[in-house]
């Protein structure tokens, strides 16, 4: 088995190449939206570093959102522009799933509610809990919330760029950010149940139906 996994959703890019067991490549571009410039030649680094074809990969896995407007395009459209020309299925992954596995294995965490910055005064949310396979698993469903509803739902310790909103004491793990190499994580064991989907069903998860009217509005991408 041989898994790509894809990481745009927020402001950096990052790619990941793993088998069954290990990670064989991994490469994060720090630069805020640099994604459309980084993402191929990253994509193209990895298959020369393994040397693998694209062809000879057993899916596709990417972060499929919520998260930048523009991040989540870009990730969902590579994506489904690779799997189509080589026949790949494709393992979809949440955004704060990524991210809820990030601070598993950044910080140890086993229950996380993990926020994203949605800007507009809301956030992203879900809360999660690692399993006996030490993959964070949802226990509520993804919302778009105020800060206000935010507090309300939030079950366990905050994670993620959107934290301080929330509660403006919560800055511990602010910083945690979701790589190629989570989503890896957890679309592995998916690969090997062949548990995918085709590549026109890899789409983008916006939670924020009228994002596109609401761009213009805040004058940047979300």
């Amino acid at each position: 088995m041989k898994l790509l996994a894809l990481e745009t959703a927020n402001e950096q890019c990052s790619v990941c190449i793993v088998d069954e067991k290990q990670t064989l490549f991994f490469e994060r571009d720090m630069r805020a939206k640099a994604q459309t410039q980084t993402i191929l030649p990253m994509i193209e680094q990895g298959l020369n570093s393994t040397q693998l074809e694209t062809s000879g990969l057993t899916a596709i896995a990417f972060s499929r959102g919520p998260g930048s407007f523009s991040g989540v395009r870009i990730n969902a459209a590579v994506t489904q522009a690779l799997a189509w020309s080589n026949d790949l299925p494709v393992v979809p992954v949440s955004t704060l799933q990524a991210l809820a596995q990030a601070a598993y294995r950044e910080a140890g965490l086993a229950q996380v509610t993990a926020v994203l910055d949605a800007r507009m005064h809301e956030v992203y949310m879900a809360s999660f809990q690692l399993d006996e396979n030490q993959i964070m698993q949802a226990l509520d469903e993804e919302k778009l919330l105020s800060y206000d509803a935010a507090a309300e739902y939030q079950k366990f310790t905050l994670i993620g760029s959107g934290s301080a909103l929330i509660h403006a004491d919560a800055v511990q793990y602010q910083q945690i950010s979701a790589t190629a190499e989570d989503i890896a994580t957890i679309a592995r064991q998916n690969v090997v149940k062949q548990e995918w989907v085709s590549a026109e069903l890899a789409l983008p998860v916006y939670l924020r139906d009228n994002a596109w009217k609401k761009i213009p509005e805040q004058g940047k991408a979300i």
